[in-house]
């Protein structure tokens, strides 16, 4: 055989060998989690077992919720399960009977409890819980699709109408500007922080500290424009170089909260309060419902203010054009000025609702939902607030509902696979207007 010969061989096994070694990599990475993975970082547990008549079930879903907790797992094949929570509190566990095989159930060993499918934890001193289920024969505690899909769609228009508050700052900013600002994030986080400061630490009634939060995040606002943002744009530093500057404002300001508040999750006043059974299977507490309140009547007066006001007007020209509305004898620095006040503003205001429809306060709850915020402002048009806001709702809706076909950590997935399909198809976004290039 010839060295050649002898030189192609050893190079196709390389390639074979090289192959064998990504397959099983890519398979490795692609598996699903085991269920003892799923918050194996938190310091406390919640675990249990999943059998009937001794025999285990796999493959068969939990959730934990509350406390700041939405986490997902299904049973190993030993049928166990287990999740990581960051705070020794008390938790909801809920077995999915779907994932059960046929004629198999969640049964109530009391005969009491009318959802025997669902039930409260509590970890003790000890940092530790077993929870387990008794299944056997019996009917199914079944919600229709119908019903599951209005109550996640009146979830998506809350979780909407809020990151539509955030949106529009961050449309106002960049439509004056021509600034993408990451640190936006923190100032939702800002915001927060400041009703857990009033509304706990100074045991201020929420309905004072809520409108003292927005006045201060609006304060927070003015003095990044007036010790950042003008003496770096009077130094003529350009949109790349500003957007690192907000990158890097962004990681500051996160960590500052890390160590004002830890790592861990606190909660508002009233986080807790009583589901009210609305229609079929909608539940929502009084804190929702004034949390949408709250939110549609801030839009409106938004609306009315840009529409209406004389520097709403100025805005909206500015926006346009800013060196023709210069030209006109508007005050450029003034609007822009107004306008990090105002989104400032509605950003502190998006992260006290935030932190109810969590529910929960942690250091990066800004970041978490950065990219949704921008995504509503891509999907409804770069610059135009209005179209942040349509673009919020849109992404806060099929959040909520993609929770019905995908895992919850997957959720937001979808929303930003319709935002890829939009702009496909109308690259400048529902309300933005088609640029001419060249």
């Amino acid at each position: 055989m010839s060295n050649t010969s002898r030189l192609r061989q050893r190079r196709s096994r390389w390639r074979a060998v090289t192959f064998v070694a990504m397959v099983g990599a890519f398979l490795m990475l692609g598996s699903p989690a085991m269920a003892d993975e799923v918050g194996e970082d938190e310091p406390f547990k919640i675990s249990g077992n999943v059998k009937l008549d001794g025999e285990a079930l796999e493959d068969v879903r939990l959730t934990v919720t509350g406390n700041g907790v939405d986490l997902e797992v299904e049973t190993d094949a030993a049928g166990q399960w287990r999740a990581g929570v960051p705070e020794r509190d008390t938790y909801t566990v809920t077995l999915d009977e779907e994932t059960l095989p046929e004629g198999i159930a969640v049964v109530d060993e009391t005969g009491e409890d009318e959802t025997p499918n669902e039930k409260e934890v509590e970890i003790g001193p000890g940092g530790r819980v077993t929870m387990n289920f008794f299944i056997g024969e019996g009917e199914r505690n079944t919600v229709s699709f119908v019903d599951q899909l209005v109550s996640r769609s009146i979830d998506g228009v809350n979780f909407g109408l809020m990151l539509g508050l955030a949106a529009v700052g961050i449309s106002l900013v960049f439509g004056t500007t021509g600034l993408s600002n990451f640190a936006h994030a923190e100032m939702v986080t800002f915001g927060a922080v400041i009703a857990l400061l009033l509304g706990v630490t100074m045991s201020l009634p929420m309905w004072i500290a809520i409108p003292l939060t927005v006045v201060v995040s609006a304060a927070f606002g003015w003095a990044l424009d007036a010790g950042l943002w003008k003496p770096l744009r009077r130094r003529g530093l350009g949109i790349v170089q500003l957007m690192i500057v907000s990158i890097g404002l962004s990681l500051a300001l996160r960590y500052v909260f890390q160590f004002f508040i830890g790592g861990g999750t606190l909660q508002l006043p009233g986080s807790n309060a009583a589901q009210i059974q609305l229609f079929g299977s909608v539940q929502l507490s009084w804190i929702d419902l004034a949390s949408m309140g709250i939110s549609i009547l801030v839009i409106i007066g938004f609306a009315a203010w840009l529409m209406l006001s004389k520097i709403g007007k100025a805005t909206r020209a500015v926006s346009d054009n800013a060196s023709l509305a210069a030209a006109s004898g508007i005050d450029v620095d003034r609007v822009v000025r107004i306008v990090w006040i105002v989104a400032a503003a509605m950003a502190g205001l998006s992260g006290v609702l935030y932190a109810y429809f969590r529910p929960g306060i942690k250091w990066d709850m800004g970041a978490q939902i950065l990219l949704l915020v921008f995504a509503a402002v891509t999907l409804g048009g770069l610059g135009t607030a209005f179209g942040a806001l349509i673009g919020a709702i849109i992404v806060g809706v099929m959040v909520e509902i993609s929770g019905l076909w995908i895992p919850s950590d997957l959720k937001y997935v979808g929303a930003l696979g319709i935002l890829i399909l939009v702009l496909l198809f109308r690259p400048q976004g529902i309300l933005g207007r088609r640029e001419r290039i060249g």
